[in-house]
């Protein structure tokens, strides 16, 4: 893993590990190819995976290791029916939120995955952040053509707000957005934090560093990434609140 796609990975850790007790039972929805649930069934947490791609069910599964305590089912996010109410005291939602594309299904997942977390349990969502990404992919690196964003109605001309649709691979949103997603549910924010921060803006830079000056830069990014002046510059938050 580079060292600047480990910043994300590194700084959700940090959080789940400030929350997650001796004998918890973990939920992780969209789980991928399970990068989070193996990590945490490796310290010994009983993990159940959700996920729908059947390709990343067939890799999950190739890599547990027998001393993981996991589950895999095929699911999705927005109907977590086999799941009864209130059974896990750490649910992760780390992927979904980046492909629904409308204020229902999102509140639908959310509702879902509160829905099956213990009363004073912690869920973790995730979200990418559209003005990182601009920055990044626009105006550093020309992945995206800004001007071409804008005569398309993607990007509003005066506020630079996103507009995703289905046929783009994320979902882009801001903070207001998602406080206002948020809006609905009765849950207790304990923290919003910029996950990866300025890393991927300058990734060159970061994956140069040797591996001291690396810690520090982990440091650095650990006292900054919820500082509310530089929240928004960042390509992924991490929304994490307690039912």
């Amino acid at each position: 893993m580079s060292k600047h796609g480990s910043v994300e990975f590194l700084t959700t850790m940090r959080y789940i590990d400030k929350y997650i007790k001796p004998d918890d039972r973990v939920l992780e929805i969209g789980a991928g190819t399970g990068r989070y649930s193996h990590a945490l069934a490796h310290q010994g947490y009983a993990v159940d995976a959700v996920e729908l791609v059947e390709h990343n069910i067939e890799m999950f599964r190739k890599n547990i290791q027998p001393d993981e305590t996991i589950t895999v089912t095929q699911g999705n996010a927005l109907d977590l029916s086999d799941f009864s109410d209130s059974q896990y005291d750490i649910t992760l939602l780390l992927g979904p939120l980046y492909h629904l594309y409308t204020k229902e299904d999102k509140r639908q997942a959310l509702s879902e995955a509160i829905r099956v977390t213990k009363q004073g349990g912690v869920i973790f969502a995730a979200h990418v952040i559209s003005d990182g990404c601009l920055l990044d992919e626009g105006f550093n690196r020309g992945n995206i053509n800004v001007s071409e964003y804008i005569e398309k109605g993607l990007i509003d001309p005066e506020t630079f707000a996103s507009r995703s649709q289905p046929k783009d691979l994320f979902e882009l949103v801001r903070k207001e957005d998602i406080d206002e997603l948020m809006s609905v549910f009765p849950v207790s924010r304990l923290h919003y934090a910029a996950s990866d921060g300025c890393s991927l803006f300058m990734r060159e830079a970061v994956d140069a560093m040797d591996d001291e000056t690396f810690e520090i830069y982990l440091k650095y990014h650990f006292a900054m990434c919820e500082r509310e002046d530089l929240l928004g510059v960042t390509s992924h938050v991490i929304d994490i609140f307690q039912k």
